[in-house]
């Protein structure tokens, strides 16, 4: 089916070569640039896959001993609250950057997880859980947009292509030891595992990147200061 809707799509899609480009880096930085961000989302990844839906779900069953109803309903809304951090994310992104929206939104709801296997009550938990729902996603959108901003258009492919094998390859590594960790560590052990990962993800990217701006950022800076 994919490929019936890619076969209608217009020769425009395809990138075109322009005199215009003002993105400037050698093939080694690029290359060297592409490998840490992967590198980087890999943990991101590992931690993820300590998440799975299913983990979290047994989690708060056997945790609370909520009902399979409650449980279901507390999914509902933590998906509703991502489709709408998705809108928040692009608004967000004008405002501060896109590396500050994806850090400043991901730390967060890694601290919302960590707090949750400490709440002693269900309201409590599933509270911190859809906070941390309402903010987790807002990584997604900002994070695609950033990896194809800061390579040059004829890179692309490679660098979201290698991104995203690590991404899946590094949340199969961590969904391979979650339930084990969960069986013979702690039933919380997955959400504190997961959560470490993650929050040491959002320090070191941020540490690693937060002086390479996508070029949009840059012009629309030098834009304002020229105004100014």
């Amino acid at each position: 089916m994919a490929a019936i809707a890619y076969r209608f799509c217009s020769p425009v899609v395809e990138l075109a070569e322009s005199p215009t480009n003002t993105f400037v880096a050698s093939d080694a930085v690029v290359r060297r640039r592409v490998f840490r961000i992967a590198w980087l989302f890999g943990i991101d990844s590992v931690g993820g896959g300590f998440l799975s839906s299913a983990l979290v779900a047994y989690w708060f069953l056997h945790r609370y001993g909520m009902t399979e109803s409650a449980v279901a309903a507390l999914f509902f809304g933590a998906r509703v609250l991502n489709a709408l951090s998705h809108v928040g994310a692009a608004w967000l992104a004008k405002r501060f950057g896109l590396l500050n929206t994806m850090v400043f939104t991901h730390l967060p709801s890694s601290l919302f997880l960590l707090a949750a296997p400490l709440s002693p009550t269900a309201p409590l938990a599933a509270a911190l859980f859809l906070a941390r729902e309402g903010l987790v996603e807002m990584d997604v959108p900002t994070r695609q947009s950033y990896v194809m901003a800061v390579v040059p258009p004829g890179d692309r492919t490679f660098a979201s292509g290698l991104t995203n094998l690590t991404r899946t390859g590094g949340w199969a590594a961590g969904a391979a030891i979650a339930g084990t960790a969960m069986q013979q560590v702690a039933l919380a052990a997955p959400l504190v595992i997961g959560g470490i990962l993650k929050i040491a993800y959002d320090i070191a990217l941020y540490r690693s990147f937060r002086h390479v701006r996508p070029p949009e950022e840059q012009q629309a800076q030098a834009a304002s200061g020229t105004v100014a």
